[in-house]
């Protein structure tokens, strides 16, 4: 085992115990790369705990977690899930991007596309669409 996987043994197991299907653990140039597919959002959400719990700011550069949620299509509806502030959404897939605006804790949103594990296309009742941090959004 290498020391990667070593220093986020957590989050694989979590992925594993999460029931994350075709989990691909893989590491290059010194990133550890945690790729699957699950049936839902609580799964990935497990994933996502154990890495907070290892890097609470989740800035960590040296590993990648790449977990869609199967069977979530364009247009389903997601509820913002963050602890009580609102939810930024941005022009870019990025923490770096202009905010074109915001959605509440509890506010209900339409899933444009799960551009990556990260960030997902989202529209709100408003009609603002943007690019949310997929963490804070629940199926």
């Amino acid at each position: 085992m290498s020391e990667l996987q070593d220093k986020y043994a957590s989050v694989i197991s979590a992925a594993q115990t999460a029931g994350v299907s075709d989990l691909k653990v893989n590491e290059q140039d010194g990133i550890l790369y945690v790729s699957g597919t699950t049936t839902s959002s609580s799964a990935k959400d497990a994933v996502w705990s154990a890495l907070g719990a290892i890097d609470s700011t989740f800035t960590a550069s040296d590993i990648n977690i790449d977990v869609q949620v199967a069977g979530l299509q364009p247009g389903a509806s997601l509820t913002i899930a963050t602890e009580s502030s609102n939810l930024n959404i941005r022009q870019e897939a990025s923490t770096e991007a202009a905010i074109v605006g915001k959605a509440a804790k509890g506010e209900t949103v339409t899933l444009v596309e799960q551009t990556s594990d990260d960030w997902w296309k989202i529209k709100t009742a408003d009609g603002e669409e943007g690019y949310a941090y997929s963490r804070y959004l629940k199926a």
